[in-house]
């Protein structure tokens, strides 16, 4: 575009230069906007636990106040009627609905969710709910390296399925689980922060199990809105012609995008070279009947785009 190009900033302008079918939307999480962490018997998540360690967030921010989105939810929906807007996604705090992690959901936490899916209502935007983006509870000990926070995924989806159903127009089980295992287990620059590199693989599987157990669980439940999952992917390119960068590109493009999107679009891991070793192994000897929950039908795949990355050796 030339500089002296005309630039559209009347958002009305640019919602009419859409397709009909086209939804712009707007999206958050709970973690990076709600703040109010000490209101009513909301707990600790592990994002909450990760920002607070000193030298975690350069400027030393927490996710105790953030943007205020908990108090100020309704102007910030106004905000979004005036941009024109169709669709407003947003996740659930896990800890604020269920504080102990386990167990029936919190009615202080229900009244919170019930007063935020009612206001985008009420100004015609489509609320888009995201179950869980990142902050899970601390009390999930081992987290996603744990399978057994698969299930308590699942049983968390059907509560909040019942509940929320009747405003729902479009569910998200999990956000980006690739970024949770490469930034949260592999490098530990996320929540909760352990860098494990390689033998962080098994939280892939724990996640794609929980995405589908959660998928289940909210058809179970005769939800109107349509399921799928978000993640993140990318095209990935070697940054010279030569062998090993080839090799390692390949091994990125298989840790980032083929572990994640293969169980739930294919129903099964994909084929990792004889030259890469044994490194995924952890994913092909999995019990019996994960990868057919795993590949659950659903109504949409999401993804979130940000750069294309060049992988050198």
């Amino acid at each position: 575009m030339h500089n002296d190009a005309p630039v559209h900033r009347d958002p009305l302008v640019t919602a009419q230069a859409l397709p009909p079918s086209f939804i712009l939307g707007t999206a958050t999480a709970s973690a990076q906007i709600e703040g109010a962490t000490r209101i009513g018997r909301r707990t600790p998540s592990v994002w909450d636990r990760f920002a607070a360690e000193p030298g975690r967030i350069l400027d030393g921010s927490t996710t105790a106040v953030t943007a205020d989105h908990y108090h100020r939810y309704r102007e910030d929906v106004r905000a979004m009627k005036e941009l024109v807007v169709d669709a407003y996604r947003f996740s659930l705090g896990w800890t604020r609905l269920q504080p102990e992690g386990t167990g029936p959901l919190d009615a202080g936490g229900v009244d919170f969710y019930d007063r935020l899916l009612d206001e985008p209502c009420q100004a015609g935007i489509s609320p888009f709910v995201t179950l869980s983006h990142w902050d899970i509870p601390v009390q999930y000990e081992g987290g996603w390296l744990s399978r057994d926070t698969a299930k308590r995924l699942g049983d968390f989806a059907g509560l909040v399925a019942q509940r929320f159903a009747d405003r729902v127009d479009g569910w998200i089980t999990i956000n980006e689980p690739a970024t949770v295992t490469l930034n949260g287990y592999a490098l530990g620059i996320h929540a909760p922060g352990v860098p494990l590199l390689f033998d962080s693989l098994p939280t892939v599987h724990n996640q794609l199990l929980g995405h589908g157990l959660a998928a289940q669980a909210i058809r179970a439940a005769g939800v109107p809105g349509q399921i799928g999952i978000t993640n993140v992917h990318t095209p990935v390119v070697p940054a010279s012609d030569s062998s090993e960068d080839a090799a390692m590109a390949h091994l990125f493009d298989i840790v980032h995008n083929r572990v994640f999107a293969d169980p739930v679009l294919l129903g099964h891991y994909p084929e990792v070279p004889d030259y890469l070793g044994g490194i995924l192994d952890v994913l092909t000897d999995v019990p019996a009947g994960d990868l057919e929950i795993i590949s659950t039908p659903l109504d949409f795949y999401g993804l979130n785009y940000y750069m294309p990355p060049r992988v050198a050796a």
